[in-house]
């Protein structure tokens, strides 16, 4: 047994509950999760043993299984892989699973220019990122066509959530729906990320890679979708609940929607972007919430990624006004405990460096003349899944 248990929270002991100081050294070895791997005494330990040990046989047995159908641990944004679990010193109970090979993409899907070697060509170098593109009536058009399949796409993805979902198959149905509706997954190898959509799971504030981690209940999950097609990329994201989930999760999660739609409230012709960052910051913080810093909003349109930089925290030094014809995307990232956040092995994992949790919305939208335009709204045909969106008659019954 090794001490360290409580070295940064306190936790219980796995058999029998009291207060714990010991920790099982093959599941230290193991990175395996401290919360069932502390114990108060060798006598609690040895008396948990028969039962324990499976722990250790099962991730043993699934790293097999996984290896040999070529499953492997990201590293390096996706351009490296490796058979055993990355040093790190983690921040929060989570940690990355193998992940499958890069899915294919049918021939006569378009592409953007990264999809075959990842490397984007016409993005860094435009002039696009220095000031912001007026979209024609032509390009709007297909603006709102790719946008409203990226919400058909996340919604089919939210279909599939509950626990005992890994991460993976959401990425598999992401990744089908794209192609079924003529588009091209736009993470798909840009910058080498590995896979089709982002997932991020509790701790993960942004750009957690889809891996062979089953959902468990009581996790939260986001979904990050960007389509490519007809020369436009349409991008948005939601966090969902995973089974039954804490007070604290539910009131996270309700919040970071609502940052996002009063942010989506005050757009309009004539606003400074930086006014964004000042109305999230102020929901956030009355719920005693953190805004992250590290990631922002961003124009949208031929290119994935461009001008205008959107900050979602206060007195933040964005410059430029909102005028019709632009498209951007807003994207707040919340949590619970310190807005810091750090960067897994993998160099795309973003986690809070509390390992407290994070959720984020996430819209592209239109600035039009008399206001705004959500290109990725909501549909009828949507999920029914946040308990405040539903009329107040059905929530008191």
């Amino acid at each position: 047994m090794e001490k360290g248990a409580s070295e940064s929270s306190p936790l219980d002991c796995a058999r029998c509950g009291k207060p714990a100081s010991l920790q099982c050294p093959k599941c230290a070895q193991l990175k395996l999760p401290r919360e069932a791997a502390a114990f108060c005494s060798q006598d609690c330990f040895k008396a948990a043993w028969a039962s324990h040990k499976s722990v250790h046989t099962k991730v043993y047995s699934l790293t097999s299984q996984l290896s040999q159908e070529g499953w492997k641990y990201c590293l390096k944004k996706g351009r490296t892989r490796t058979m055993e679990l990355p040093r790190f010193d983690w921040t929060g109970p989570l940690r990355p699973f193998p992940i499958s090979k890069m899915r294919l993409v049918p021939d006569g899907i378009e592409k953007p220019d990264w999809a075959l070697d990842g490397i984007p060509k016409i993005e860094p170098d435009s002039d696009l990122q220095k000031r912001v593109e007026i979209k024609t009536p032509e390009q709007i058009e297909r603006m709102r066509e790719t946008c409203r399949i990226a919400r058909e796409v996340l919604d089919a993805g939210a279909r599939i959530i509950k626990p005992g979902i890994t991460t993976d198959e959401i990425d598999r149905v992401i990744h089908e729906e794209t192609i079924a509706r003529g588009g091209y997954p736009s993470p798909l190898n840009y910058h080498f990320f590995p896979k089709s959509c982002c997932t991020s799971v509790n701790e993960v504030i942004c750009h957690g890679i889809p891996d062979a981690r089953k959902l468990e209940d009581g996790d939260i999950v986001n979904i990050d979708v960007t389509v490519y097609y007809k020369g436009v990329h349409g991008d948005l994201n939601d966090t969902y609940f995973v089974g039954n989930v804490d007070e604290a999760s539910k009131q996270l999660v309700r919040c970071t929607y609502e940052c996002l739609e009063k942010a989506i409230a005050i757009v309009k012709p004539g606003v400074r972007f930086r006014e964004v960052g000042e109305v999230i910051s102020r929901h956030a913080s009355m719920s005693g919430l953190s805004v992250v810093k590290s990631y922002c909003g961003h124009g949208i349109g031929e290119l994935f990624h461009c001008a205008p930089n959107i900050p979602h925290y206060s007195r933040n030094k964005a410059v430029g006004i909102m005028k019709a014809g632009q498209t951007f995307t807003i994207e707040p990232m919340i949590n619970t405990g310190l807005w810091r956040d750090r960067l897994w092995p993998d160099e795309w994992t973003a986690v809070t460096a509390d390992g407290k949790r994070s959720a984020q919305f996430e819209h592209t939208l239109l600035v039009t003349e008399s206001g705004v335009e959500v290109l990725t709204a909501r549909l009828p045909s949507s999920p029914d899944v946040y308990p405040w969106l539903k009329p107040a008659s059905a929530n008191s019954k």
